[in-house]
């Protein structure tokens, strides 16, 4: 089975879910909040993303940012670190596990191939990272 979509009853996956996550010692309110603030050159900028208000507009400021050097380079594993601090929040975390082996897919209709799919294609970076976090998180409760 696959969750082909991060709506509905699993917009707990989203990274626009409301869900504190701790990222360079600053609590932000949802996970796209911290994922934008972290490719900001300027502290400036974070403190921005971290006012906003939704997290739609937290990413409409991150577009407008100057990012860091090495972006490019580090996204990947800026995220890898933005899931593991959503679901340290232990309610999160058993929502997590008890989707069990179903396939993580982060369908979307923006246009979104690489975090997640379009029509089938992309390279569900997202989904992927959050199977990576349920397979840990199996490993540490074993």
């Amino acid at each position: 089975m696959t969750i082909h979509r991060f709506d509905g009853e699993h917009f707990w996956l989203s990274n626009f879910y409301e869900s504190p996550v701790v990222l360079g010692g600053i609590t932000f309110s949802t996970a796209e909040h911290a994922f934008q603030a972290a490719k900001c050159k300027y502290a400036e900028d974070v403190t921005r993303i971290h006012a906003a208000r939704t997290p739609g507009e937290a990413k409409g400021i991150g577009r407008k940012v100057t990012m860091r050097d090495d972006w490019e380079q580090v996204k990947y594993h800026v995220m890898v670190s933005v899931i593991r601090a959503k679901f340290e929040v232990p309610e999160l975390a058993d929502k997590l596990l008890s989707t069990g082996d179903q396939e993580l897919v982060e369908g979307n209709t923006w246009g979104d191939r690489t975090w997640g799919r379009v029509a089938g294609k992309g390279n569900n970076w997202l989904g992927e990272i959050l199977m990576e976090r349920r397979e840990l998180l199996r490993q540490e409760r074993a």
